[in-house]
């Protein structure tokens, strides 16, 4: 095929797909050109598909150094592990694409998307949806959707379709949708906090003003992903033949079952707890087994399994359908029961035990100076950046009760921690100058552990005394539809998430939304779907902030905690504190068990210590030697004659203390016109002599005794 160039202008974007000109082996392929970035997105497939029954879908997004003209940091000259951005960026992709396969593909797929040149002002994550979107459209794989990425900024008010990165950098609103024609298929949120007037703002969103937004990008979205998929359409490759997998369905085994253990299945979704389900499930399989064993018939364990997990979907969404009933018997909009216990480790600095049902989160709050946070690059940024507050997830095994080893975090636990992050991050000071670090150990997960996370990281922060401005609460919406009727699921649990159509997370304060996140499982969904929803959650959110405000009240501090004070110098007193050499600062630091940060740049000092007496003592001695007068030096006149003091004899010389409390060097040489070579026995310390200055630049001043001179 020859090649093809396609240029599309759309959503204040210049792009250029460079179609059938590199990597023509694999399944589909395209050069993405947006500025000076260009990227590479391959598709290729394995034609021997799974067994299982899944999407074996593999998304790998990788800045390359050299796209950014420089050579790799660190031991190792070239691009080891993908870094948090990249792991992230190849999430959202992932997510995006993924409901676009035809049900029954189970063909590994693999897309990988390489930038090979950068560009500071590209918005890399919506140029590398677009460029793996075109490449998989295009491709022989019958995929025959196309998606687009908007991402909408807000500066003074103003709404921002496809911002830089520059105006991103002072936009107070991150919002990232990604959907095929009318339908979004993935939301991605956060706010930025901003100073007003000396006053910090989170710019928490409302309900209707989000709504406002989104249909703004919706319109975006259509517009852009017709001209996609219109001007792609000339270059789509034929399609593979492949066999979709057909759903192992048997209608006679389904009635079977259906008729005669309705009861079972109704009573085991009921149960009250995750492994009491889970269990009484596997005795109506026990018992289906059986009885189809005792009627003389051989039965095929997995075709059971399958009915049987068809059937017990139809009984969830059924009962939440047609009768307003969820399995564990809550109401549509009720919460699980929530427990609270803070600062429940001694040696920590700030921690929270953070309960909802059967989800449980402990969180930990660590404090640090500045020289603790994670630096980390971007393809965009000409030098390393420094992140100052860190939100860690981890998620073992045995918190859904299985018996794994421990393995490194993979893309959910740095998904979740970063939904976390962005969710907090809008209402912490902008001002602090030290590090604070989260970890959330997820102790027990039956659905919305990462809501459970923010809730008790909002505490932990809290419990460390760590600057903010509110609480943050999160909470994870559901929904059950037929196509006609839905219902939309307040604290979703993990029965509801796997057999229903949506998860929805939204984080907040009392005031508005801070974050969220959303996947689709159906082609789209309706705007009135996402206002009941919404809506629904800032009822759950305003239930679940009241009970964490109840739990501050019983809030006892830590003995952890580091005790710091900060306070501003005049510029001349920073070499005092330094010293010759860095001596007074290091006596300091040694003796009162301290760290000492100096800003030059803001004429500040803080010290922060375990000791809160140490750290006061530490202050004082600073004070003590910043309240002594700073001596300026005089400027003499040259060749007149001044009394000084001897201070030192050396070997070469004599170190002079002048009429100003300076010191100035007599060296050996021009004491007298003899050339002595020892002042042995000649001078004493502490006698006056007189000297005659030859010559001052700056503080050096050059000496001569009379007798020199004669």
């Amino acid at each position: 095929m020859n090649e093809e160039n396609i240029v599309i202008s759309c959503n204040n974007l210049e792009e250029r797909y460079q179609f059938n000109k590199v990597a023509k082996q694999a399944s589909g392929a395209v050069m993405y050109h947006c500025g000076d970035a260009v990227l590479l997105a391959a598709v290729a497939i394995d034609p021997k598909p799974v067994e299982e029954d899944f999407l074996p879908l593999t998304v790998q997004y990788t800045e390359k150094a050299y796209a950014a003209a420089r050579i790799p940091g660190g031991f190792i000259k070239r691009e080891t592990k993908p870094g948090d951005f990249e792991t992230l960026t190849s999430r959202i992709i992932d997510r995006s694409l993924r409901p676009l396969f035809p049900k029954g593909f189970h063909y590994p797929v693999v897309i990988t998307v390489t930038v090979l040149s950068s560009d500071s002002t590209v918005d890399m994550q919506v140029a590398a949806m677009h460029a793996a979107s075109a490449a998989l459209y295009t491709s022989d794989i019958p995929v025959n959707q196309v998606v687009s990425a908007v991402r909408l900024g807000k500066i003074d008010d103003e709404i921002l379709v496809n911002p830089t990165l520059i105006e991103q950098e002072n936009s107070t609103l991150d919002l990232l949708v990604v959907g095929s024609g009318s339908d979004v298929l993935m939301i991605e949120m956060c706010v930025n906090a901003s100073e007003k007037e000396h006053v910090q703002v989170p710019n928490e969103l409302e309900e209707d003003e989000l709504l406002e937004i989104l249909d703004i990008a919706q319109r975006a979205i259509l517009e852009a992903s017709s001209s996609y998929e219109n001007d792609f359409k000339r270059v789509k490759k034929e399609e593979i033949a492949i066999e979709l997998a057909e759903d192992k369905e048997d209608a006679e085994l389904y009635q079977f079952i259906e008729k005669n253990y309705a009861d079972a299945v109704s009573k085991a979704v009921q149960s009250m707890a995750k492994s009491e389900r889970s269990q009484a499930l596997k005795d109506v399989r026990a018992t289906i087994m059986a009885d189809i064993e005792a009627s003389g018939e051989e039965p095929d364990k997995e075709l059971v399994s399958k009915m049987l997990d068809t059937y017990k979907r139809s009984v969830v969404r059924s009962l939440i359908l047609d009768n307003d009933i969820r399995a564990d018997g809550r109401a549509l909009t009720e919460v699980r029961p929530i427990d609270i216990d803070t600062n429940i480790l001694p040696s920590v600095h700030g921690s929270c035990l953070f309960t909802r049902g059967q989800t449980q989160a402990l969180v930990t709050a660590t404090l640090g100076d500045i020289k603790a946070s994670q630096s980390y690059d971007l393809i965009g940024s000409k030098s390393s950046l420094y992140e100052t507050f860190m939100v860690h997830y981890n998620f073992p095994s045995f918190s859904v009760g299985e018996a794994k080893p421990a393995r490194a975090p993979g893309r959910r636990e740095l998904g979740h921690g970063n939904l976390a992050k962005r969710a907090l991050e809008p209402t912490l000071d902008l001002k602090r100058d030290g590090t604070v670090r989260l970890v959330s150990e997820i102790l027990e997960s039956n659905g919305s552990s990462s809501m459970a996370t923010v809730c008790g990281g909002s505490l932990a922060l809290k419990a460390a005394e760590v600057s903010t401005d509110k609480l943050v609460a999160g909470i994870a919406m559901g929904l059950v539809t037929d196509g006609e009727k839905f219902c939309v699921l307040t604290d979703i649990m993990g029965l509801e998430d796997h057999d229903g159509d949506m998860d929805f997370k939204i984080t907040g304060t009392a005031d508005g939304i801070t974050a969220l996140q959303m996947d689709i499982k159906l082609g789209g969904i309706d705007a009135e779907v996402l206002k009941n929803a919404l809506y629904q959650a800032k009822e759950g959110r305003l239930h679940i902030l009241n009970i964490m405000e109840e739990a501050l009240e019983n809030l006892t501090p830590s003995n952890a905690l580091p005790s710091s004070v900060a306070f501003d110098i005049d510029s001349s007193h920073i070499p005092a504190i330094i010293g010759k050499g860095g001596g007074t600062i290091r006596e300091i630091i040694e003796k009162y068990s301290v760290s000492i940060d100096i800003d030059r740049d803001n004429n500040l000092v803080k010290i922060t210590g375990t000791s809160k007496e140490d750290v006061n003592s530490a202050k004082e001695y600073i004070d003590t030697i910043i309240s002594t007068p700073v001596k300026k030096q005089m400027t003499y006149e040259i060749n007149k004659q001044y009394s000084g003091k001897i201070k030192k004899v050396v070997d070469f010389g004599m170190f002079i203390e002048m009429p100003d409390g300076f010191d100035a060097l007599l060296h050996i040489s021009k004491v007298s016109k003899d050339r002595i070579r020892t002042l042995d026995g000649m001078f004493n310390v502490g006698d006056s002599i007189d000297i005659i200055v030859l010559e001052q630049k700056g503080k050096k001043v050059e000496l001569c005794t009379p007798a020199y001179l004669l």
